[in-house]
């Protein structure tokens, strides 16, 4: 029996009924047999596979889509996959990123391309959000694929038919084309993974990064937002040449130049026609609109988009779907840090251990914490970067923004007080160690301030510790600008008397004396005691250190006299209040015998030295830094008193102490290097100091930096030392250098660049050797 067609050989007829109407006009005899035959032909007609087969259909591109350079690379990968040498080589393309930076839309592009194209026989697009979908579409395509070989394949169980479908293309040497978009989980994907063929290619694309997407068959192309020039075209071509450039530039880095933000902000500033580009960023900067607020309504979105907050929620919702709550609980930690990284050992730190435990009711370990960084980083919600260890966890800034959404105003202190307790924990004690790590924290601290108050009673330890690091890396003038916007923030928020803005008050006052404005600082320390003595009573540990703190800068600030008479006072209310051992107690001597040898007396600084040596010693032991501190400070009013080889000799026992307790690295450590420098140079040895404190120089230059207040002081002394060596030129030299990075650094009025001048007229011979001690105790 023949196929039922037309006169001309090209069309099958119509439905079996159509047949049958037909054969009844004939002959009304014949109308059984007819139908009969009729219906075989027709069903013989549809086992004919009508090539080419496309399953499916590719979403549209983009109103303004713009092609990226990673869609070459997919294009190039996939054309070489082809041909009858290419089997065991790359298939396909894994197309991995966040949701929202293009995937689909660049696998859409490259389908296009393809799917007009009759030589490929076979494509199908599938949303394989499931293991569902991705079986139902390979059932589909066996139906219409295998039909001829199989009359019965649409009625056989979606598994086998989907089976036999993979095998198909395993031997097929039809070209064809599979397109996975979106697949969820790896594992949906099992044994039924498109097989190494020469004919096939193969794109999927997903928010995770498992290992088991990047088989050996498999080209990962990981896509990144878009360059900043990418952006900005972006943006030009949706809402026009006569927008700003600057503004569409400002408004490319807010969105972080995820292309999902910049299409929906583009859609939703074209669609107000009195609403700018900058009313635009103006809304975005208000962190009490919501980006749901920001976006189109769900009806004026493009067909298959979804905002930007929903493109990231199944994703939540799969990362956390082991241990429920771990690995969200930790991206809402994440949103508050720095986007550009956080340490690892935030997340591990025991304040966030708990307060995971608390909020889910149950045990929580650290190997649970990794395991939910994990998971959000296998969904590009966050980036892990063990590699560099103070940008560990990096997380898209809308990302953050989109989960401070889900952050209910009553729940944020709590993760923001985790957050700022495991920041404080981690912190190293010396700031110049690790100077990556100190800035990432520092950062992590700033953006923390910026969506979680963290003063309600007092200041958090972590803003204090924050704004001292500033100060401690040779950052000053940087320290004066952190004090002053927290004084100002904390001011506004709690009042002039509140103790959190008394302790920014210290703070600020102490780091613009550190820069040399004595003329500022020590009135405005005046000012603050007064109002702690009112607030806070005379005997209030706080008003003691202020006592303490303005007796030290009215000394700096040459009033030596009346410094030591205030520190007199300040002992005897420290004894009485705290005690004759309290650690105030015992600076406050210090203090006193270093002034007391300032005014003229060393001798009496180094018995008074030797006094409180004995008492430290017996309070905190050999290997304190407080005794240490003394054994210092006891070396070099000796040597003041004219015992250089006293000085030098006890300087190397405590040098060699320092070592190995504290390092050779350490701030202290390198203090007694230099003090030893200057007095070998006393002793007469200029040669040996300047070699001394070019060693040094060298490690104050790697620990400390090329800024810092200390690395600058060295540069000085050796400066000094070559001079007082026979090489004026090279002094010279130096503190011409020098004088220039001071004025730079530390400001045109820093007492230092008058000391520096003054030596710089010595070696060029223009003025008398003004003298003066470098050295200082401690």
């Amino acid at each position: 029996m023949t196929d039922a067609v037309d006169s001309d050989g090209g069309k099958a007829l119509g439905t079996p009924a159509d047949v049958v109407q037909h054969a009844e006009v004939r002959a009304a005899g014949h109308v059984v047999q007819a139908g009969r035959d009729a219906v075989i032909t027709f069903r013989q007609a549809a086992r004919r596979v009508a090539w080419p087969v496309r399953v499916g259909l590719p979403p549209g591109l983009a109103d303004h889509y713009r092609k990226r350079p990673d869609y070459d690379l997919v294009a190039e990968v996939l054309a070489a996959g082809r041909g009858e040498d290419a089997i065991g080589r790359t298939l396909g393309v894994v197309v991995s990123g966040l949701g929202g930076v293009g995937k689909s839309q660049l696998a859409a592009r490259y389908a296009w391309s393809r799917w007009s194209d009759a030589s490929l026989d076979v494509a199908l697009w599938i949303s394989a959000v499931s293991r569902d979908a991705v079986v139902i579409a390979y059932a589909e395509a066996a139906a219409r694929v295998l039909v001829d070989r199989d009359p019965q394949i649409a009625e056989r169980p979606p598994e086998q038919a989907a089976k036999s479908f993979r095998e198909w293309l395993a031997a097929t040497s039809r070209r064809w084309l599979v397109v996975l978009d979106d697949v969820q989980d790896p594992v949906d994907l099992r044994d039924l993974s498109p097989p190494p063929s020469a004919a096939g290619q193969v794109i999927l694309t997903s928010r995770r990064r498992d290992a088991a997407l990047r088989r050996g068959e498999y080209r990962v192309v990981e896509l990144d937002v878009f360059d900043a020039d990418e952006a900005v075209a972006y943006l030009t071509g949706a809402l026009g040449r006569d927008a700003d450039p600057a503004q569409l530039r400002g408004l490319a880095v807010e969105l972080g130049r995820l292309p999902l933000a910049l299409g929906q902000a583009a859609a939703f500033i074209l669609d107000q026609p009195l609403l700018s580009v900058a009313d635009y960023r103006a809304m975005l900067a208000d962190r009490r609109r919501t980006l749901a607020e920001l976006a189109p309504p769900e009806d004026a979105l493009p067909e298959h988009q979804a905002t930007v907050a929903a493109t990231w929620s199944l994703s939540i919702e799969r990362a956390d779907s082991v241990r429920p709550g771990v690995a969200r609980l930790l991206l809402e930690v994440t949103s508050l840090l720095d986007a550009n990284g956080t340490p690892l050992g935030v997340f591990t730190d025991k304040s966030i251990v708990d307060h995971l435990a608390d909020r889910i009711g149950g045990e929580v370990r650290v190997e649970d914490v990794h395991d939910g960084l994990t998971r959000l980083h296998r969904y590009h919600l966050i980036t892990l970067d063990p590699g560099r260890p103070g940008r560990a966890v990096a997380v898209h800034a809308l990302v953050q923004r989109a989960v401070r959404d889900t952050i209910a105003p009553d729940r944020l202190p709590a993760p923001a007080r985790a957050a700022a307790d495991a920041l404080h924990a981690v912190w190293p004690e010396i700031d110049t160690t690790d100077a990556e790590l100190t800035q990432a924290l520092r950062s992590c601290v700033d953006s923390l301030r910026t969506h979680a108050i963290l003063y309600t009673d007092d200041l958090h330890p972590v803003l204090e510790r924050a704004g001292e690091s500033l100060g401690q890396t040779g950052q000053v003038h940087a320290a004066i600008a952190y004090w002053h916007a927290l004084h100002d923030e904390v001011n506004a928020h709690l009042g002039a008397d509140h103790p959190a803005t008394l302790t920014t008050r210290h703070h600020l006052v102490a780091w613009q004396a550190e820069a040399g404005d004595l003329a500022r600082a020590v009135p405005a320390l005046e000012s603050l005691l007064a109002d702690e003595r009112r607030l806070l009573g005379a005997d209030h540990p706080r008003t003691l250190a202020t006592r303490s703190r303005l007796a030290w800068w009215r000394a700096e600030a040459g009033d030596v006299d009346r410094a030591a008479a205030e520190l007199e006072s300040l002992l005897a209310d420290r004894v009485r209040v705290l005690g004759p051992d309290h650690p105030d107690t015992l600076t406050t001597r210090a203090n006193l015998a270093r002034r007391r040898g300032e005014a003229g007396d060393p001798a009496r600084a180094a018995v008074e030295y030797q006094a409180l040596l004995a008492d430290r010693l017996r309070v905190l032991g050999p290997d304190h830094p407080d005794p240490m501190k003394t054994r210092q400070s006891l070396a070099f009013w000796r040597g003041r008193t004219g015992d250089l080889a006293g000085a030098v000799a006890e300087l190397e026992t405590l040098l060699a102490d320092r070592l190995r307790v504290l390092g050779p690295d350490h701030p202290s450590t390198l203090i007694t290097r230099s003090t030893l420098a200057q007095f070998r140079g006393e002793a007469g040895d200029p040669a040996g100091a300047a070699a001394d404190l070019t060693a040094l120089l060298a490690d104050r230059l790697r620990v400390l930096g090329a800024d810092h207040p200390k690395t600058l002081a060295t540069r000085g002394r050796r400066a000094h030392w070559l001079g007082e060596a026979g090489d004026p030129g090279a002094a010279a030299a130096e503190l011409e250098a020098l004088l220039a990075d001071q004025r730079r650094i530390l400001g045109p009025d820093h007492p230092h660049i008058a000391a520096t001048a003054a030596d710089l007229a010595r070696w060029r011979g223009v003025a008398p050797d003004v003298g003066g001690d470098r050295a200082t105790p401690s």
